[in-house]
């Protein structure tokens, strides 16, 4: 991303639209009425000033992480961050997840986990906050039954806005932990009660998937919730197009590179027949 060229390009935005604005009253109102026009509109121009310094300040003090996030250059992205977080205590949401995320792009998942011993004691909330991004980086660094134990924490604790991917990253950690008939049951509930069409039609691939592992009369309730869940899922996305952008979205998350190759394969198996 081209952090400058979008700079550049908001602050001439912003000069056109004050330009515009300042000699619209001149050309409809004639020059005699538009000085009285901005006497009495003049916080239309404080609002401008505001949001032109504030927007300006922003990106000066952000320049250099811009930069080094433009240059995709991880490992001085971690060290700046590190300098910022931790020897500086700037537990801020947003420098925190982009640090947590910088790591796991060097796949250091150690570093993730003493990170998050850092955010527990300074701000408890932000690791909740970032139950997927703390959660995945256990699983990336082969830590399963951890893994199990912070989802299960949180599962019901966390905000609704990620709610249900940690309920699905839940029952992932069962399946791979070997507790396929607990796994199967947070599937298939979320394959009949999930409003995302990524975690349903996840849910009802991985149940179609493991059903050989549950007894014949499970077997008959999670096919018919996978059925169930593979016809919402084609609801919320129709077609192939759709679910590509969806996946897009998602791999852009640390959560959904994890999972790429899954989303792949209940992609193929979701769109078969087209």
């Amino acid at each position: 991303m081209k952090f400058n060229f979008i700079f550049i390009l908001f602050n001439i935005t912003l000069l056109l639209f004050f330009a515009a604005l300042g000699l619209l009253p001149y050309f409809t109102l004639g020059p005699s009425f538009s000085v009285s026009f901005w006497r009495m509109n003049w916080p239309f121009i404080l609002i401008w000033v505001l949001l032109f310094s504030a927007f300006n300040t922003f990106y000066f003090i952000n320049r250099k992480l811009f930069l080094l996030l433009e240059r995709e250059d991880w490992p001085a992205l971690v060290r700046y961050l590190e300098n910022k977080v931790i020897m500086q205590g700037r537990y801020s949401p947003r420098l925190v997840r982009l640090l947590a995320n910088s790591y796991l792009v060097l796949s250091d998942s150690a570093a993730v986990m003493s990170l998050e011993n850092k955010v527990a004691i300074a701000k408890p909330d932000l690791v909740d906050a970032n139950t997927l991004v703390f959660g995945t980086a256990r699983i990336l660094g082969n830590d399963i039954s951890g893994a199990l134990r912070f989802f299960k924490i949180r599962k019901d604790k966390v905000k609704n806005g990620q709610k249900e991917w940690v309920r699905w990253y839940y029952g992932f950690t069962l399946l791979l932990d070997r507790q396929f008939e607990e796994a199967l049951k947070e599937f298939s509930l979320l394959s009949r009660t999930s409003r995302d069409g990524a975690v349903t039609a996840l849910s009802s691939y991985f149940l179609f998937k493991n059903l050989l592992f549950v007894t014949l009369e499970k077997k008959r309730e999670y096919r018919e919730s996978s059925s169930s869940g593979k016809s919402m899922a084609l609801k919320a996305l129709p077609n192939i197009k759709a679910w590509r952008r969806e996946t897009a979205r998602l791999s852009a998350e640390i959560h959904g590179a994890v999972i790429s190759k899954y989303l792949e394969d209940a992609g193929n198996w979701l769109y078969r027949e087209e």
